[in-house]
């Protein structure tokens, strides 16, 4: 539960500095399509935080994405 919840809390804390990085570094004025690609890319990147965290960590196997069957 806690290994969960500190996930969780590191996405949210990625998606936070990606998009606040992202609102600094596109030119002003703003429009509501610009805040949809900010949000869209903080989303991307922070999902991808989370994928390669639970990869590297929970799933230490050597076939991470394929399972050999039973002959």
């Amino acid at each position: 539960m806690r290994r969960a919840l500190l996930l969780g809390l590191a996405a949210v804390c990625v998606f936070a500095m990606v998009a606040a990085i992202l609102t600094k570094l596109t030119p002003e004025p703003l429009k509501e399509s610009d805040y949809l690609v900010i949000g869209s890319v903080a989303t991307l990147v922070s999902l991808l935080v989370v994928f390669l965290r639970l990869v590297t960590t929970s799933m230490k196997g050597s076939d991470v994405f394929f399972k050999r069957r039973r002959k």
